[in-house]
């Protein structure tokens, strides 16, 4: 029986423009994302440089674009969060039937910016309805590595089988899958986190009233 919910952040909650961030790089004179872009920024969404770090690696490698610029573009992804689905988590917050867990890869600038389009009080009431609210740049550990999904059953004292775990992106859910845990692998442009219980899984289990 599944009594633990996982969730991740942007495309499932909050909506995101993935290719934002390429398409303003290049807007700011960057030709390229290369491979030691990608792996600094995958430092800074495990939490290993700090936000100083990351700005200082890119602009070294592009003077011609200062921090600002370079932020706001970092921070293109981040759109809106949709008043429906922060409706929905309260909603299953209050009936306690569920532990409820998010678990995300993002960066302290990411997060910033999403408290900035959703206001504070409205992040607040979101991380609020979760037992547990994980970042991967606190935790230092990132999605898809098998060690931040063992890292929550076994902070949580939970059962792999008993987890059921949603996720935009296929290779998160397929390591979940391989773990044990039960996966949704959401379409953004197609499904919605708020049709949850329309899973085959939930037919007999515990739904929000």
């Amino acid at each position: 029986m599944i009594n633990t919910l996982i969730f991740d952040f942007g495309d499932v909650f909050i909506n995101l423009d993935k290719p934002a961030i390429e398409r303003s790089l290049f807007k700011l004179g960057v030709s390229s994302i290369t491979e030691d872009m990608l792996q600094t920024a995958m430092q800074y969404e495990k939490g290993l440089i700090s936000t100083e770090e990351f700005v200082r690696a890119f602009t070294a490698k592009y003077p011609a674009i200062t921090a600002q610029q370079f932020k706001k573009a970092w921070n293109s992804i981040i759109l809106d969060f949709p008043e429906h689905r922060l409706e929905f988590i309260k909603k299953l917050s209050t009936t306690k039937k569920y532990t409820l867990i998010l678990l995300s890869n993002t960066n302290a600038l990411h997060i910033e910016q999403v408290i900035k389009n959703m206001s504070l009080y409205r992040y607040e009431s979101f991380k609020n309805c979760f037992d547990q609210f994980y970042l991967s740049h606190e935790l230092q550990l990132r999605k898809p590595d098998a060690s931040i999904y063992e890292y929550v059953l076994e902070a949580n004292q939970l059962e792999a089988k008993s987890c059921f775990f949603v996720d935009d992106t296929k290779e998160n859910t397929e390591a979940a899958s391989q773990l044990g845990i039960h996966t949704w692998n959401n379409d953004p442009v197609k499904e919605d986190v708020i049709r949850l219980f329309e899973n085959p899984l939930f037919k007999n289990a515990p739904q929000p009233c």
